[in-house]
């Protein structure tokens, strides 16, 4: 007996959905990229069996971005810099890829390819300056603010894949997942970043008074939550990823950023939104491998 998944109009409907996806996160240069990330030889900074791959392969990490760029602009000096020189309200989708490409080169690309890759965001860094709106200075590449990014990354895309992931960390598991990070995060400037999961949310904790809810980053949550560039068929179902990042935030954030708190709410329907949206990701989506393969193949015919 064919399985349902095995029919040709569901494996249509999931190609399709697998190409949206891929377009949104990738970008136009995405299939080119992900034959280089996975298909170049040589050396790789985590080998197959890490944490981090497991993690940064998942479709929970689509919550967990998402909670992280909320979580991030609740530091004024971090938001003054994404408002100033990131484009993301002009460019939102580039934004998005230029991220993911960085994730997948350094998570799953040559040795060569993820030390350039730094080089590259280091050297970008290093021309993002100004004042924020209460007249302080910022640097992106000060270690105290990567330090935070880092961190409000780590917490966040760990935390949605322990929730929603298709195989949630043990202990030493997300010990394992922050020393990964920690490697990235070093080399582009982080200094003493975590290495275990107790660190990680001690040092999360550590920057509670640096944070507040500026214009800035309400204006950016409700660009991000309320106003995406997307057609109308994607809303829906980008309302629930929405709302359940927003639903993985701390009661602590949710004011700043004038979001609600509706605890049982959050365990019931946002709950059985998120499974529904993050399964739905994960059964659309090609493994990154297999799309390079595929890719190469169909050149290659």
């Amino acid at each position: 007996m064919v399985g349902l998944s095995q029919l040709p109009v569901v494996r249509d409907v999931r190609a399709k959905i697998a190409a949206d996806l891929f377009a949104k996160v990738a970008g136009e240069e995405g299939p080119e990229r992900a034959e280089r990330v996975h298909f170049t030889e040589g050396p790789r900074w985590f080998g197959d069996d890490r944490p981090i791959r497991q993690v940064h392969a998942d479709a929970s990490m689509f919550v967990g971005g998402l909670r992280a760029l909320l979580l991030q602009s609740l530091h004024p000096l971090a938001m003054a810099g994404v408002a100033g020189h990131s484009g993301y309200r002009g460019d939102p989708w580039g934004r998005l890829a230029r991220t993911s490409h960085f994730l997948a080169v350094t998570t799953f690309g040559a040795a060569d390819d993820a030390e350039a890759m730094i080089a590259k965001i280091r050297a970008i860094h290093e021309k993002v300056r100004g004042n924020a709106p209460d007249g302080r200075p910022y640097a992106a590449s000060d270690p105290h603010l990567l330090k935070w990014v880092h961190l409000a990354e780590v917490d966040s895309f760990l935390l949605a894949h322990q929730r929603y992931g298709a195989q949630p960390l043990d202990e030493a598991g997300r010990d394992g997942y922050v020393s990964d990070t920690a490697r990235v995060a070093e080399a582009l400037g982080v200094i003493d970043a975590p290495r275990s999961y107790a660190e990680m949310r001690a040092q999360l904790e550590s920057y509670r008074p640096e944070l507040v809810g500026s214009h800035e980053a309400r204006a950016a949550a409700r660009f991000m939550l309320f106003q995406p560039p997307l057609p109308l068929a994607m809303r829906a179902p980008y309302g629930a990823l929405a709302a359940t990042a927003v639903g993985l935030l701390p009661r602590w954030a949710r004011w700043p950023l004038r979001l609600p708190y509706l605890p049982v709410t959050e365990a019931t329907v946002v709950r059985l939104a998120g499974n529904t949206i993050v399964g739905g990701i994960r059964w659309a989506m090609v493994p990154p491998a297999q799309r390079a393969a595929e890719l190469r193949a169909n050149r290659a015919s």
